[in-house]
């Protein structure tokens, strides 16, 4: 009998479809512990790829993982805005929770931009919030005051969670780096 050719079929269309992903996850700023995740690819292909689309190797070093970062004033509001987004998008359409993770990531960074902002989660943090949420490591909460849904920690006291929006910390906006106006302006 002959063999067919379906299985080495399958395999080069899947391997095609995780060489789009990556080159996506790339052009995202992924960094490459996420794309070894998120496709199917060897290290060194990976490699090779990362070099060939950004034309410089990968950043080196452990990728950040603490819940800690999502819960400070400033990058809660924005993973908040953000897994906001991948929530409507599981939600309303049917894709891998990468994909999801990708649409959302660029819908958030297009409104920072279209706000003249630029966005403050990186999208390898935003993978990681992610997966903090899926683990649940972190929850998203509704603030009393607003009724917006916030990245909390999950052990938070959700009857009278109020976010960082409605009630910010007392130094909020007040440093150089945030824009704070000088004395003598």
């Amino acid at each position: 009998m002959s063999t067919t050719t379906k299985p080495a079929t399958k395999s080069l269309l899947a391997e095609a479809r995780d060489v789009q992903r990556a080159i996506d996850l790339i052009r995202l700023g992924a960094r490459l512990q996420v794309l070894e995740s998120e496709t199917n690819l060897s290290y060194e292909r990976l490699l090779k790829l990362y070099k060939e689309v950004t034309g410089r190797s990968p950043s080196k070093g452990q990728l950040p993982f603490s819940t800690d970062y999502f819960l400070q004033w400033q990058p809660n509001i924005h993973a908040s805005l953000f897994e906001n987004i991948r929530q409507s998008i599981l939600k309303n359409v049917a894709v891998d929770d990468i994909d999801a993770i990708m649409r959302a990531w660029r819908l958030y960074a297009e409104q920072m931009h279209a706000c003249g902002l630029e966005p403050l989660l990186s999208f390898t943090r935003a993978w990681w919030l992610s997966r903090f949420m899926d683990a649940g490591m972190l929850i998203r909460t509704r603030c009393t005051c607003c009724g917006w849904h916030f990245v909390a920690d999950p052990y938070v006291n959700k009857r009278h969670y109020v976010c960082g929006l409605c009630k910010p910390p007392a130094r909020a906006g007040k440093g150089q780096a945030a824009g704070a106006l000088r004395a003598h302006e």
